[in-house]
């Protein structure tokens, strides 16, 4: 049985990009690069004559910027798009905006000849996440809703999310209460990425949140997240814990890995821990979240129909290492709620 290429559009204002990101499209046997567009008025005519199945999309670029262009896409002719910024402050804090406003994955631009190669190797995983994503059509602005209250100031909550889960992550957060649980996060995101996605969450929840440095303490009111390129551990010594930071081999082709958050837990044997998996494609964090069930966590993974990619759930469902799965508007109370069940110690 032969399956259909995903057919793949390239929007950049630099020649070179749009070369480099097109070369990468086109060594897969998987995917057709059907055109590429020097800005959006041209991308727009080129949607509706090529019918693309995935767009990477510049946000710097002349006559409409991408945010503008994403914006108008989404309400008019949805489709799943990738998002290629430069690392600067400002335009990473743009691409932040870019996901909420319906983009599903965000990538670094290549910035030199040095970079090309990791771009060649990200990008077509990130369009086969793009191609099974569920696109929203109209993007309604998050805003913190009624907060459920914690029941333990102790314990810990450990969250796991890919293609997604940035959204996923601020609808959990925007729930929960300023004195949570201490709480960590690894979303697979690139390097500064993190960062401005940590500063986001910060300025709109009620605890604080703040991208994860080695040695970080994990306290109650507090949220660490995992920098990008870097793993992150749980770690407790003399009653005091405490997030390591450290490189290291890729994990299911990721860093940070969410796998290597959970079994860090597991191992640790904390009291009260939950575990959550978030959308995502792929198995990151199945495994983990398995060994933290058996460990004595109480794990939940989010449902198909809330999910972005029902992926890394599906996984951890299948192999039986979510004693709950709930839609993501629940699943805040959820793992809040897990702190008073008995099968939590």
């Amino acid at each position: 049985m032969i399956l259909r290429k995903i057919k793949v559009l390239v929007v950049d204002d630099s020649a070179l990009v749009r070369r480099v990101l097109g070369d990468a499209v086109g060594k897969e046997p998987d995917m057709e690069l059907v055109g590429v567009a020097p800005d959006p008025f041209v991308a727009r005519d080129m949607i509706l004559t090529l019918r693309p199945d995935v767009v990477t999309l510049d946000i710097e670029m002349p006559r409409m910027d991408g945010l503008t262009f994403l914006t108008k896409l989404m309400r008019f002719h949805p489709l799943p798009v990738i998002v290629i910024s430069s690392v600067g402050q400002a335009t990473c804090d743009v691409a932040m905006e870019a996901l909420r406003r319906g983009a599903v994955e965000v990538m670094a631009k290549p910035s030199g000849p040095n970079s090309v190669g990791e771009v060649s190797r990200l990008l077509p995983g990130k369009i086969r996440a793009a191609f099974g994503a569920r696109v929203r059509s109209v993007q309604a602005p998050l805003v913190p809703v009624p907060t459920v209250q914690a029941a333990s100031r102790a314990g810990l909550i450990a969250i796991g999310a890919s293609t997604g889960g940035t959204q996923a992550i601020e609808e959990v957060l925007l729930q929960m209460p300023g004195d949570c649980p201490p709480t960590v996060i690894t979303q697979h995101i690139p390097p500064v990425f993190s960062a401005a996605f940590a500063s986001r969450l910060n300025s709109v929840c009620k605890m604080e949140v703040k991208e994860a440095r080695d040695g970080d303490v994990v306290s109650a009111g507090r949220v660490l997240i995992a920098p990008g390129d870097f793993h992150m551990l749980f770690h407790k010594v003399d009653g005091v814990s405490r997030v390591v930071i450290r490189t290291g081999p890729r994990v299911h082709y990721q860093r940070p890995a969410v796998d290597v958050l959970f079994r860090s837990i597991a191992a640790a044997k904390p009291a009260n821990a939950v575990g959550v998996l978030l959308t995502g494609m792929g198995s990151d964090g199945a495994e983990g979240l398995l060994e933290m069930r058996k460990a004595g966590a109480w794990t939940i993974a989010q449902d198909e129909a809330s999910c972005v990619v029902f992926g890394m759930p599906k996984v951890a469902i299948d192999l039986g290492a979510a004693q709950q799965i709930l839609p993501l508007p629940k699943i805040a109370a959820g793992a809040l709620g897990a702190f008073t069940r008995a099968k939590v110690s």
